[in-house]
């Protein structure tokens, strides 16, 4: 007689989601099906439905369920400004946390040749045809201050200099509200190097 494969199945699919392994997996199932099989079912809904109505937009390719996302369709933003991000929780941060008021692309990750990862997979091309159509004058690189971050950024400014935009990098450094003793040192050598004027010369 073939063994029960339901259970066994609903781990496994649950372990595709980042950091849960084996055990957190097998605690989601159970709590699933011993105390809330209507939040089960409602999860496994919205699941079918947002993998299959959820998209990319044809302009800054962040997650929507319109061909052109409602920040790219918006026409009271500054169109001479553009920030590149590397996924859309970044752009959600960045518009939650500040009064940023242009335009937005998402790269979907960063550079990373050991993972297979080049301009092509980032929309590279898409990137720099929003370039040349010459309504950008700034781009401020917002991706991450990785080695792969940085390299990206980088590689982002030189295609920003062939058409004559202004590439400017986010500073990163010390947390509002940190200690200095509790940062590190490499956070604290780039808090060093991006320092800025107070007051009047």
């Amino acid at each position: 007689m073939a063994g029960d494969i339901l259970l066994p199945q609903l781990i496994e699919a649950l372990r595709c989601l980042p950091g849960v392994g084996p055990k957190s997996a097998q605690r989601m199932a159970y709590h699933l099906l011993e105390r809330d099989r209507a939040g089960g079912r409602d999860l496994a809904s919205a699941l079918l439905e947002a993998m299959d109505g959820v998209g990319n937009c044809s302009r800054c390719r962040t997650l929507s369920e319109q061909s052109i996302c409602p920040t790219c369709a918006s026409v009271t933003r500054d169109q001479s400004l553009l920030c590149v991000v590397e996924n859309p929780v970044d752009l959600q941060a960045m518009a939650q946390a500040t009064d940023y008021n242009g335009y937005f692309f998402v790269l979907m990750g960063r550079l990373s040749p050991l993972d297979g990862v080049g301009p092509q997979e980032l929309g590279m091309d898409n990137l720099e045809s929003r370039l040349q159509e010459g309504q950008v004058r700034e781009v401020i690189l917002a991706t991450s201050a990785t080695v792969e971050g940085e390299a990206t950024a980088h590689y982002v400014s030189e295609i920003a200099a062939e058409y004559q935009v202004v590439a400017t990098r986010i500073a990163h450094g010390v947390p509002v509200g940190g200690e200095l003793e509790y940062v590190d040192s490499g956070t604290l050598a780039h808090a060093m190097r991006g320092r800025t004027r107070l007051g009047q010369a």
